[in-house]
């Protein structure tokens, strides 16, 4: 009987035990299961439609890649030409002018007497001149007479052609003082926008002294240097699509002529590139873009979309399965490169195999995403391909 009130005592400790370590496991499920429907709904991400762009075909064009300085072609820094205090300056940087304004004026004190002197010493060489040729003449009748010898004449000859050299050097001389004279005023070489101001009302300046910067910003063009193995396929007329600054508008350009030689240190060809419109670009700007040698139409996505912290290069995609939108991770094999042939979009493009027409995929910006995740759109929702649509692997068609 003892050993029997034993075994049931066991029994019922051991059912006891049993029972509490199956309602502890069944707590632990349900908080496990609690906790998965939470990370689900946690790892749903939301998306905009900028997040995402519809994969098609585009025409990028594959070129070269330049970069250079956008340049006036009309281009001037007015110089002092001779010395002397800045008495007047009329424009500050920014201005516009005229062809032939006067811009500034140097003290033309010094150089009105010296003009002033010179006229009067030319006014006496002429006077002595008069009176040699006056001489010569007389001695001229009076040698027709034999009342002097032609000795005689010959010497007032020569004083006379001593004369009429001195007054041609007077002469000479005045219209350099003059010429110094007219110097003191600087006047604008042609219409543009004065960019620099270096002198300042009542500053000395010397000869050749810097005192303004004058640009025309009606032409401008893009001096960019070149390898000589690059310059070699370059031709006059080809088309090119630039970035100035950071500006995302590009701007058309078209060579409009290179250097005939390469630069003698470093050994780059400079080649030129005129602005189709130049409307509201500076003088001095750095441009950057590619200059067009071939356009081909392909399946292209952003070289920013592509991911290549896997073996193989891939894009994420957002596609449906069932009532969810689900990343997949699509393998893609990387092609040309180059930009959109239309201009509207100044990232660089890369033609991809593996890629079906019409997928939805997320741009650069959205960054890594584990594939299987499941997302949502914000806004309408763009239409998601099939799960068994057909992988495109369309022919590149190239034309120069």
């Amino acid at each position: 009987m003892k050993i029997t009130k034993r075994r049931i005592v066991i029994g019922l400790i051991v059912l006891a035990l049993a029972v509490g370590i199956w309602r502890a496991l069944a707590a632990k499920r349900a908080q496990q299961l609690a906790a998965t429907d939470a990370a689900q709904l946690q790892a749903q991400l939301e998306l905009s439609n900028n997040d995402v762009f519809t994969a098609e075909i585009r025409e990028i064009t594959q070129g070269l890649a330049v970069s250079g300085t956008v340049k006036a072609l009309n281009y001037a820094v007015i110089k002092a030409r001779v010395a002397g205090e800045l008495k007047e300056i009329t424009v500050r940087e920014g201005d516009s002018v005229a062809a032939g304004q006067v811009l500034a004026r140097i003290d033309p004190v010094e150089y009105q007497r010296r003009f002033e002197q010179a006229q009067e010493q030319a006014s006496a060489a002429k006077s002595q001149m008069e009176i040699a040729q006056r001489q010569w003449d007389t001695n001229k009748a009076l040698v027709d007479q034999g009342f002097i010898s032609k000795t005689a004449l010959d010497n007032s000859l020569a004083s006379f052609q001593g004369a009429v050299a001195s007054h041609k050097a007077a002469i000479a001389g005045a219209d350099v003082a003059r010429k110094s004279l007219d110097d003191s005023v600087l006047r604008a070489p042609f219409s543009g926008v004065i960019a620099v101001r270096a002198a300042q009302l009542g500053e000395r300046v010397g000869i050749d002294a810097k005192v303004l910067e004058l640009v025309d910003l009606r032409q401008l063009e893009v001096e960019a240097p070149l390898s000589p193995s690059d310059s070699l396929d370059v031709k006059i007329g080809q088309t090119a699509q630039l970035q100035i600054e950071d500006r995302t508008e590009l701007v058309s350009a078209r060579v409009s002529r290179m250097s005939p030689s390469a630069q003698a240190g470093s050994r780059s060809v400079l080649v030129y590139l005129a602005l189709d419109k130049p409307a509201g670009l500076r003088h001095g700007l750095f441009a950057k873009g590619t200059l067009g040698l071939v356009n081909s139409q392909v399946m292209a996505v952003p070289l920013t979309s592509v991911r290549t912290d896997h073996p193989s290069p891939y894009v994420q995609v957002v596609e449906k399965v069932g009532e969810e939108l689900r990343v997949r991770h699509q393998t893609v094999e990387l092609g040309i490169r180059g930009n959109d042939a239309s201009g509207k979009d100044a990232q660089e493009w890369v033609a991809v195999k593996g890629l079906a027409t019409g997928s939805i995929v997320l741009k650069g910006q959205v960054g890594a995403m584990r594939e299987g995740m499941v997302v949502r759109f914000t806004n309408t929702k763009p239409a998601a391909p099939s799960p068994s649509a057909a992988v495109a692997t369309p022919a590149n068609t190239a034309s120069r």
